[in-house]
């Protein structure tokens, strides 16, 4: 195997997400008061968010482009050129109310203020939560130089460069960043692997992809022919369905890959 590029996914790839969702969730519901349960809180508002998300007619569109019922509950959608958008900015400042309300009515409290405090909370405390996992910079810092290197993400443009804008450091290290919400199209579609691989001049033989999801990066990647390393840092279950070529826990144990050849 010889690389030319690296490809790399971005939330729990490189940064944290998940982590940082977490904390939001939890710091945001101890907002409630002392008598709510802050996990009955969070697994309430996290039911009726997905639910009322899926319930709007933009819900196929952020499927394709691969935007979450969480990141809308801080996204603002302020960039992105499809009408979608624009309605989904629309959408987005009732929706994040309405999931808090909800949330918190079926725990039996109707109080439309503190759903708009929460609501609010919420997304300030995933703002200031910017996570990054410890190897990623050092790993980054390695192979800069040695292969070319793309960032492919999906997710709203705006969201995701404000994600990128709270770890400012790491958008130098990529000769190129491709979002779906820009492109038109999310991971698995294979459409935007090929055109990351045009961006890079590279054949599909010569380039890794490495992300966290199977259902996305890597089914996408071995569709489009890259050679395709899963990152399962938390021991997720396989799927015989979508197999990678190659499974690590920790970004460092890609640069071997990449030495050898």
């Amino acid at each position: 195997m010889s690389v030319a590029a690296v490809l790399f996914d971005l939330d729990d790839t490189l940064l944290w997400d998940e982590r940082s969702v977490e904390e939001a969730f939890h710091y945001a519901c101890l907002g409630a008061g002392g008598e709510v349960d802050p996990e009955e809180l969070e697994a309430a508002v996290r039911r009726e968010a997905r639910s009322l998300y899926e319930s709007y007619e933009t819900f196929p569109f952020t499927q394709m482009i691969g935007i979450n019922p969480f990141e809308a509950l801080w996204a603002n959608f302020t960039a992105g050129e499809q009408p979608e958008f624009r309605k989904l900015e629309q959408l987005a400042p009732a929706y994040r109310t309405e999931s808090w309300r909800r949330g918190l009515a079926s725990l039996g409290i109707e109080d439309e203020t503190l759903a708009a405090e929460l609501a609010a909370r919420f997304a300030a405390e995933r703002r200031s939560r910017p996570y990054i996992y410890e190897e990623t910079l050092a790993v980054l810092n390695e192979l800069k130089g040695k292969v070319k290197l793309l960032l492919l993400t999906n997710g709203c443009p705006a969201l995701q460069r404000e994600k990128l804008d709270g770890v400012p450091e790491l958008v130098s290290f990529f000769d190129h960043i491709v979002v779906s919400g820009s492109f038109g199209r999310g991971k698995p579609d294979v459409s935007i692997f090929k055109h990351a691989m045009e961006l890079l001049s590279i054949r599909p033989e010569e380039g890794l992809m490495v992300g966290d999801k199977l259902t996305t990066d890597i089914k996408g990647g071995l569709a489009a022919g890259l050679t395709t390393v899963w990152i399962n840092r938390t021991g997720k279950p396989s799927d015989p369905d979508i197999v990678p070529h190659y499974e690590i826990q920790s970004l460092t144990q890609l640069l071997p890959m990449v030495d050898a050849t």
